[in-house]
């Protein structure tokens, strides 16, 4: 797949048990490129998670690089403290920021990875113009608020735009699917230009979420490999 990175896995803890999410990340650290960290507002989204007290106290327990999902109100506001806190990456809606271009350098100056997310119906071309300022896309592939959904197949063609967009920028941009992603569905998302996968109960309510995760990885390098 030309212009896109190798594939990652990003386990969401939205799936995790709750009550030992140091030790549900340690099921999975050695295999997975990042911990996906679903924030919510019950705002901008209608459900309620957790927020920066537990990022911080994550990044304090664990050694795994967090990707923190903001699905919050007055991202410009909240999001740099995501950063400060030592999350390596940090995802913001576009449809929630006042000022994107302003808030996407402010993360990078916190040393993190700046991404914008977008929502199934959010066109990504009203958007084409700030790509240099972001390291990753983040194509919400179901509607956000809550982890189980099924895989939005009428983003597919978004991905394929989105991923000829970022193939003429400069330098290496990744391109994020979140919601729904399992064995049934990565290859499509693969296929179509996506090259981060965020997997929740498909990783964490396996039997093996190690082992689930390395599966997850190989069907999408396959995929990728085989859209070439």
């Amino acid at each position: 797949m030309s212009g896109s990175s190798e594939i990652q896995i990003a386990p969401s803890i939205l799936s995790a048990d709750f009550t030992a999410l140091g030790a549900e990340i340690d099921r999975v650290s050695a295999v997975a490129d990042w911990v996906h960290v679903d924030v919510m507002d019950n705002h901008f989204v209608p459900n309620l998670t957790l927020g920066l007290p537990v990022v911080e106290g994550l990044v304090k327990r664990s050694g795994a690089p967090l990707d923190c999902h903001l699905m919050i109100e007055n991202p410009d506001r909240w999001a740099p403290a995501y950063a400060e806190a030592g999350a390596r990456s940090v995802t913001f809606h576009v449809e929630a920021a006042h000022a994107p271009v302003r808030l996407a350098r402010q993360l990078r100056s916190h040393g993190a990875r700046a991404g914008i997310a977008l929502k199934p119906a959010t066109s990504i071309e009203a958007y084409a113009d700030m790509l240099p300022e972001v390291d990753m896309v983040l194509l919400m592939t179901v509607e956000p608020g809550f982890g189980g959904q099924a895989f939005l197949d009428v983003v597919l063609p978004k991905i394929e735009r989105t991923r000829a967009l970022l193939r003429s920028q400069e330098t290496p941009i990744w391109l994020q699917v979140d919601g729904g992603i399992g064995m049934n569905t990565i290859e499509r998302a693969a296929a179509a230009g996506a090259d981060v996968f965020v997997a929740g109960s498909a990783v964490f309510e396996a039997d093996d979420p190690a082992a689930a995760v390395e599966r997850l990885r190989e069907l999408a390098t396959s995929a990728s490999d085989g859209a070439n």
